[in-house]
């Protein structure tokens, strides 16, 4: 299996590269970086990528000018329901595939081994290319097999499928043998979850991606990752300024809290780099070695986040340090009816609700 790291190399880690980008950045002409990193499969993935997670009709043309103005990674998924648009933005942008990484995930209705071939063919289908550079599993949990992404019984609740994320975990790992996949990986697990994935299989996941922001910083977790060298992609890295948190049927009551681009401190570096807040919380995450995938579907935003690979200095990165609320704001475990990240920070405060 050439394209995915094998238990020899589990400690080999990431490496770390910079590129000189081609804009300038502030008024205080900091360096614009275009940081990436290396995965354990040997491939590169960027440290700034785009999220194309709700908005379908805006899809197609924010993705398409996202890599006109050089974004290269682009994070989706098969629940989204933007695959197609996302397809046609990539196409539209005239940025040729092998410059462009792409990630999409599995969802939990699709776990079955005998169906995850399947699934992944159907994204590819709709993306309209002939490989990802990375397929996650969206989820630890499983739901039942079929059509229906959210199978629920007459009380309301969700139905479990009869395997477990071990076995599509197995059946990801034959995909790599054949050239659709570069790199398989996982999301929204725990770390007991991952360990299982460790001594279970042959395979150590490319990248876990995780929610993760200044509220919600997850050292530990971090590091043991880092360890095992998996790299982190954070999934809403700017917290809760995403209205969906407030507005889901399992919104927590933390992620009515002051938004993480309103805190104060973030302001005062801001002003110290002539930045903006989101820029600094951004470049939090990848001064921390983590990609960071913002979702904007606004052109000015999106040139922002451009502009967000810099270096903060040590004593910058610090007071960030001190935001560390423990608040995690992604959590439909009584929904999908699992416990989910069962042994990392931020579980309190789980709300029963639907998520659709």
């Amino acid at each position: 299996m050439a394209s995915v790291a094998s238990r020899a190399t589990r400690a080999s880690g990431l490496t770390k590269s910079l590129l000189p980008f081609r804009q300038p950045s502030s008024s205080r002409s900091l360096s614009t970086r275009a940081t990436t990193y290396t995965l354990n499969t040997g491939a590169k993935i960027p440290a700034l990528g785009f999220g194309t997670f709700q908005d379908p009709d805006s899809q197609e043309g924010t993705v398409s000018r996202a890599l006109q103005r050089g974004m290269r990674l682009i994070d989706t998924a098969r629940v989204y329901n933007v695959e197609e648009q996302v397809g046609r933005g990539i196409k539209k942008s005239g940025v040729p595939r092998e410059q462009i990484f792409l990630g999409t995930k599995l969802w939990c209705n699709d776990y079955h081994p005998e169906d995850v071939d399947r699934a992944l063919d159907d994204s590819l289908r709709d993306l309209d290319t002939p490989y990802v550079d990375l397929l996650l599993m969206h989820y630890p949990c499983t739901f039942k097999r079929g059509p229906e992404r959210f199978p629920r019984d007459k009380e309301g609740r969700m139905i479990k499928g009869e395997t477990g994320f071990l076995d599509t975990w197995r059946a990801m790992e034959k995909l790599a043998e054949t050239g659709k996949v570069k790199a398989i990986g996982v999301s929204n697990f725990s770390k007991g979850e991952i360990e299982v994935l460790l001594n279970e299989s042959s395979t150590v996941p490319a990248v876990h991606q995780m929610e993760v922001h200044p509220y919600l910083q997850q050292k530990a977790f971090n590091a043991w990752l880092k360890s095992k060298g998996i790299h982190v992609v954070q999934f809403s890295p700017l917290g809760n300024m995403n209205d969906f948190y407030r507005q889901t049927g399992w919104s927590k009551e933390i992620a009515h809290m002051t938004r993480v681009i309103d805190q104060p401190l973030l302001k005062e570096i801001a002003e110290k780099y002539g930045k903006s807040p989101a820029q600094v919380v951004l470049a939090w995450g990848i001064n921390s070695g983590r990609s960071v995938i913002p979702k904007s579907v606004v052109d000015w935003q999106i040139d922002q986040n451009l502009e967000a690979d810099f270096e903060l200095a040590a004593e910058d990165m610090k007071r960030i340090a001190t935001l560390d609320a423990k608040a995690r704001f992604n959590d439909p475990s009584l929904d999908y009816e699992w416990r989910l990240y069962s042994d990392l920070e931020g579980i309190d405060g789980t709300v029963r609700g639907r998520t659709h």
